[in-house]
């Protein structure tokens, strides 16, 4: 007789239960790839941990995912999965699907409450809840986004390569982007979505590069499920390409680090230092809510070092 053995998915879904404990060594608010790195690093230090996961990532229609080593070309969902399943090997680890409302600090308890009026306690915290982008008002960006509407060349940059490719920024950020971007295709179009902000100086080295300006507002983008044809401007030209570089607004997915008391940068993202800590004591942030990179990678390592950071923390405390 031949055993069935689970599968990641039939793992990951029972494993979203109510813990038995509502006391833990560590919670950790957000499930996704920081998240987990966090909670695998802990899991193995022997630690009990809450993951507290809402299901809402921000690449979830991203449809491949890259510059990940081992998990090159994956999907996104794919490489969660399988973390997830990971990770539940792990038996002091639990998982429950919610949202987190409530997040305070009693002495040297976390007091945490779900939406549902679910209320759990730990030593530490973790926020690995990243960031949410605020989609520009252009018709078809929001379906364009993380497709053919994309932020990084390091995770997008080769499948467009020698493409026709557009930026979508003005100022600046323009000219840093087509700096950059023009290393990985030569048939380039700055769309500034209004007057120009760029320097002379600026303005003469884009266009030495033959990558055309164009200061005309943007009406839409022309698309077939999210794969970028047609940019429309308001003066109804139409320019063909097949990707566009944007970098919209975003704010923080989760306020609570900030009502807890943590600090925040210009740009909006949490401080930490090299180990993930906040200036809040027994609170850690990993992922895109404190790393301008908003690479997988990038959060993984940094869930690895929240992780970590934690446990130690623990151990010097308890060791006196």
């Amino acid at each position: 007789m031949v055993k069935k053995t689970a599968t990641a998915q039939q793992l990951v879904k029972s494993s979203y239960t109510k813990p038995m404990n509502t006391h833990v060594d560590v919670i950790i608010i957000g499930g996704s790839y920081a998240g987990l790195a966090a909670a695998m690093s802990l899991g193995r230090s022997l630690r009990t941990v809450l993951v507290i996961d809402s299901g809402n990532p921000c690449n979830k229609q991203t449809p491949h995912s890259h510059n990940f080593i081992t998990h090159d070309g994956e999907s996104p969902a794919t490489i969660a999965e399988k973390a997830k399943a990971q990770v539940l090997h792990y038996k002091t680890i639990s998982f429950i699907n919610g949202r987190v409302t409530r997040a305070e600090k009693n002495d040297q308890v976390f007091d945490i409450e779900t939406e549902k009026g679910e209320v759990f306690h730990a030593e530490k915290l973790i926020f690995a809840t990243g960031l949410k982008d605020v989609m520009p008002e252009i018709k078809g960006f929001s379906e364009c986004w993380g497709i053919s509407v994309l932020h990084c060349p390091y995770c997008h940059g080769y499948e467009f390569r020698a493409e026709k490719t557009g930026i979508l920024a003005n100022g600046d950020l323009a000219f840093e982007s087509c700096r950059m971007i023009s290393h990985w295709t030569k048939e380039l179009t700055l769309f500034t979505n209004g007057a120009s902000t760029l320097s002379p100086e600026q303005t003469a080295l884009i266009r030495k590069r033959n990558i055309e300006i164009i200061q005309t507002e943007i009406s839409a983008l022309e698309h077939t499920n999210g794969h970028l044809e047609l940019v429309v401007l308001k003066d109804g030209n139409r320019h063909s390409l097949r990707a566009l570089y944007a970098r919209p607004q975003f704010h923080q997915h989760c306020n609570l680090p900030e009502k807890l008391g943590c600090e925040l940068t210009e740009q909006g993202l949490i401080k930490t230092d090299m180990l993930q800590k906040t200036n809040v004591t027994g609170v850690y942030v990993a992922g895109d809510s404190t790393n301008w990179g908003r690479a997988v990678s990038l959060s993984v390592a940094s869930g690895s070092m929240a992780g970590m950071s934690c446990n130690r923390d623990m151990i010097e405390e308890k060791f006196l």
